[in-house]
């Protein structure tokens, strides 16, 4: 799928300042460009000629075609081997006297060849030469025939640049390769930035460890996108367990741009869930060149693709214009907020140098966490701005006017799995927290990267094998207590827990309001106020007896994910004593990854795509692992399952064969 046209190199300034820099040293820097190697496949063969026509212009020697098959009746090409020009040797007739021979027998060359896939394949790469190269070479390439020629860019087509997707696949033992992501399904956009900032030999290590992870990593995915020149721009990857995390936990996405965004050693991105533990979980990582909208939109359609096409249903992200946009582009349907925990983080410095900050900051903090209705939030903001002279104050005009994306009282209706901030002190922890610093390498990251993930695997299996064979200590006598601990996951029952202890808090259910099946509720709680003194506060609960509908104005169920102490008093003095169904959410689940399979693609099986064969074959291949680490004798029966399927399958090899 890569798409490499042969413009000659482009510098911003200061990229130009840099080589004058290194020419006044007597030194050139080399950029690094991803060599060819066996796997990978391009929409066209013109994409593949003009991929390994940039990759000599780099190394410094000149392609030639030495071979092409074409189709007897219809005349289409299906095969070719590109070659060193100094490949071979000129017949003795040929040699011309006047002229120095320049053909060393090069062994050079790449062979390909048209898949099953309608895609170019390479085949075979011999990459050593037996001759000295050249400088860089910037001559126009060889034209290709005016039928497949792509029209070049001009002013009047410049923004309808096409987005350029690169694929290495390693074949399997029958030769199958698959590559789920079409460059012309993908949109167009224009000024993407020019290439990732590698230093030497991280290119070749980003290569390397996709091609070993495919080898070794069931399932693995990753795409890679070129510019003109060939060099890398933009990448995405994501390992098999949580590619499969993403069919389990995909509905709530946080995604952390922040060691892109605070210009870190590495520039990357992650998309980021939370399990039914509530720790936690990897769901794609990406390696961008630049900052912009067109290259997170890459990023996003790349990491869809990779989810069947089936988006998140809430995406939490930092407060960037630019992230904003491109979520907007690429998941029209998702609900896009802003992490409280980034605004918060930002008040010392936004506002600490102004004159009465902790008044300031307290009345601030007020607005946002203490306030239950707009309203209330609308007249707390408008005494904060009166009183303290601020409505003038760019950062707090700009939040303002962003309120309805990052305010806690704005976004009740929204749900996100426990992955929202909106108490003080809650906060949303980069996944890479521990491993990565403002100066660590690329290679070094891959290998903590692995590290990481190895860590939060142990984790989660660690709290699955607690959280069905250990549990828990009730509190309390009450029948709701009772019914969540058998259900939930160790972690999450112990969050559900509390709100069943703080019910005695709770001093006052009263009937406020009657219309038809709908009963509205107020619900007296004594809370922790100013100086450690106790206050009261209402919180009024809709309750709709019929429906089995309990909500409450805290909003804690779509926040968190459970219903809080207020909604289970007012169930409570209804004679309710279990939680309606609706209110337990199958993703909190012990067994939720052993009973659940997540199946984003329709029940009829394409005869030709190997590639959701796979997808099917590991989704129940991993419902048998998550039941077989239940015990031993989970474990012998799995096993044993495995090996007669093994067997099996084996016997209908040899029977082809």
């Amino acid at each position: 799928m890569a798409e490499a046209g042969c413009s000659n190199e482009r510098l911003t300034n200061g990229e130009l300042n840099e080589k004058e820099k290194d020419l006044d040293d007597g030194t050139e820097e080399k950029k690094e460009f991803v060599a060819p190697a066996v796997g990978m496949e391009f929409e066209s063969y013109d994409d593949a000629y003009n991929y390994y026509n940039c990759y000599a212009k780099e190394v410094g020697f000149r392609v030639r075609v030495k071979n092409s098959w074409f189709k007897r009746n219809s005349r289409e090409k299906y095969g070719a081997v590109l070659c060193c020009s100094s490949q071979g040797f000129k017949r003795i007739k040929d040699v011309n006297r006047l002229r120095k021979e320049t053909r060393t027998g090069c062994p050079a060359m790449v062979r390909m060849r048209l898949a099953d896939s309608k895609r170019w394949r390479v085949l075979e790469v011999m990459l050593e030469h037996n001759h000295s190269l050249g400088a860089k070479i910037y001559r126009p390439v060889k034209k290709v025939s005016t039928g497949n020629k792509r029209k070049s860019l001009s002013s009047s087509d410049a923004g309808g640049r096409t987005i350029k997707l690169y694929r290495a696949l390693v074949i399997d033992s029958e030769g199958n390769g698959n590559s789920s992501l079409n460059a012309r399904d993908v949109m167009n956009f224009s000024e993407l930035p020019d290439q990732l900032n590698l230093k030497r030999g991280d290119a070749q290590a980003i290569y390397n460890y996709f091609c070993r992870m495919q080898l070794t990593n069931p399932n693995f995915f990753y795409l890679m996108d070129l510019n003109d020149e060939g060099h890398l721009r933009n990448v995405f990857w994501v390992d098999a367990r949580s590619r499969a995390s993403c069919g389990y936990f995909g509905d709530v996405v946080y995604i952390d741009n922040m060691y892109l965004s605070s210009k870190f050693e590495i520039p990357l991105v992650a998309f980021v869930g939370t399990n039914h533990h509530g720790h936690s979980v990897l769901l794609g990582c990406g390696l961008l060149a630049g900052e912009t909208t067109e290259s997170y939109i890459w990023l996003f359609k790349a990491w869809i693709t990779c989810m069947s096409g089936c988006g998140p249903q809430t995406i939490i992200s930092d407060r960037c214009r630019t992230l904003q946009t491109a979520i907007a582009e690429a998941f029209p349907k998702a609900h896009h907020c802003f992490g409280l925990s980034h605004i918060m983080k930002r008040v010392p410095e936004k506002l600490g140098g102004l004159r009465h900050y902790d008044a300031i900051k307290k009345a601030f903090m007020k607005a946002v966490y203490e306030t239950l209705k707009v309203i209330e939030f609308e007249v707390a903001w408008g005494f904060m701005v009166q009183r303290f002279g601020v409505g003038d104050h760019e950062w707090l005009q700009s939040l303002y006017e962003d309120r309805v994306r990052w305010a806690p009282v704005y976004l009740k209706d929204t749900v996100f799995a426990g992955m929202s901030t909106a108490r003080p002190g809650e906060i949303l922890n980069p996944f890479f927290e521990r491993y990565v610093h403002k100066q660590t390498p690329l290679k070094e990251f891959l290998d903590k990267y692995e590290l990481a993930l190895q860590k939060k695997h142990k984790e989660e299996t660690i709290a699955d094998i607690e959280s069905r064979s250990v549990g828990p200590a009730l509190k309390t006598r009450c029948s709701f207590e009772l019914q969540l601990s058998k259900l939930y996951s160790k972690e999450i029952f112990k969050k559900f827990q509390f709100e069943v202890e703080e019910m005695y808090s709770c001093f006052s259910t009263t009937q406020i309001h009657v219309d038809g099946p709908i009963i509205i509720f107020l619900v007296k709680e004594r809370v922790l106020g100013e100086s450690n003194r106790r206050e009261i506060r209402d919180f009024e609960v809709l309750y709709n007896r019929s429906a089995g509908e309990v909500r409450c104005i805290c909003s804690c169920f779509n926040f968190y994910g459970y219903l809080c102490r207020h909604a289970l008093c007012v169930l409570n003095f209804n004679g309710v004593e279990e939680i309606p169904c609706k209110y337990i959410l199958p993703r909190w689940k012990k067994d939720y990854k052993r009973l659940y399979i997540p199946d984003h693609s329709s029940n009829d099986v394409d005869s030709t795509d190997h590639m959701q064969w796979f997808n099917q074959l590991y989704r129940s291949a991993l419902q048998v692992v998550e039941e077989g680490v239940i015990s031993l004798e989970h474990y012998s029966v799995a096993l044993e399952a495995f090996e007669e399927s093994q067997n099996r399958v084996r016997e209908v090899e040899e029977k082809q064969a």
